[in-house]
């Protein structure tokens, strides 16, 4: 006899506001509790120090998760100058210093090596996996290791603010695997500087915006007062970028057991002027309910993940 899971059937996201100080994993669990779900994930962690955007999967949104890690985001930081850092943030041990301040007009100039596809090194304090471990465990017990170099996408980045002599803002937007702290790290290098980041606010992920994000504390009044499903987002809501189709009662029923659908040949066609060079991924709607996602190919929609939604 199968045994019977604890919480509650919820499917969805929340698009959460991490508040400061607070790890994702305590993140996820606080919004589990408050909705009694049965499972919860995250796309993406934010360190404790980052405030913004952490969406948050729950039952068979967590099937979604993989199609949300590779969305572009945004953030807006704040560099403070004088000091570098063990964690190349405030939290960090100085491990340099320096009376270099770099002026606004300094740091535009240097912006555009640091915007389009670049080289990157990711900072040693981050959850890459070194022979097993994670890299910022490795570095807390004062292991030895270098991380290799990476390519990452800088889609655009400019100052905002320049309020003293010792701090400027910027704001980025990247692609998947870019560290702020490590963009810090090498332009104050480029600079002849020193310096950290001092603040950190996450504003988007993919279409997880600040418009429609939620803060901790109104989330567990929400629960307090029956009210949740107000901050609940569909499950489809991180598949933005893939194309729907909508299908019948009775293909809907075949692809919930497996089994794959003929399509017609102009819904091939609509479908192939949708689809990115070589992606097949399809989302199959029956009205507004997501039935599975599918892989089109000879002219068939094949399941590949099947959702239990009512």
């Amino acid at each position: 006899m199968a045994r019977r899971k604890k919480g509650d059937a919820v499917s969805g996201w929340v698009c959460l506001d991490k508040p400061y100080d607070l790890t994702s994993t305590s993140a996820v669990s606080r919004v589990r509790r408050a909705f009694n779900a049965q499972k919860a994930g995250h796309a993406g962690t934010l360190d404790p120090l980052a405030t913004g955007i952490l969406p948050l999967a729950l039952g068979e949104a967590t099937k979604t998760v993989p199609f949300l890690m590779d969305a572009d985001k945004a953030y807006r930081f704040m560099i403070q100058w004088g000091r570098s850092t063990t964690t190349l943030d405030r939290e960090g041990e100085t491990t340099a210093s320096s009376d270099v301040r770099p002026t606004r007009d300094q740091v535009e100039a240097a912006l555009p090596a640091f915007v389009g596809e670049i080289d990157q090194v990711p900072p040693n304090y981050s959850a890459i996996k070194v022979d097993g471990e994670r890299a910022y465990d490795l570095a807390r017990e004062g292991v030895e290791f270098e991380l290799k170099t990476r390519k990452v996408t800088v889609h655009a980045l400019r100052v905002s603010a320049a309020p003293d002599a010792d701090h400027i803002e910027l704001e980025m937007e990247c692609g998947k695997g870019t560290y702020v702290r490590a963009v810090v790290r090498d332009l104050a290098a480029a600079l002849g500087a020193c310096g950290h980041v001092d603040q950190l606010r996450r504003t988007r992920v993919g279409r997880f915006s600040e418009d429609s994000a939620i803060g901790l504390e109104t989330l567990e009044n929400l629960s307090y007062e029956a009210r949740l499903s107000e901050a609940l987002l569909p499950v489809e809501t991180a598949l933005d970028d893939i194309p729907a189709l909508a299908v019948t009662d009775e293909d809907a029923f075949r692809l919930a057991q497996g089994r794959a659908i003929v399509l017609l040949p102009r819904q091939v066609e609509s479908l192939k002027a949708e689809l990115t060079p070589g992606d097949r991924t399809v989302s199959a709607m029956s009205g507004e309910r997501l039935v599975a996602l599918c892989e089109m190919r000879a002219g068939k929609l094949n399941p590949v993940r099947v959702f239990q939604l009512t």
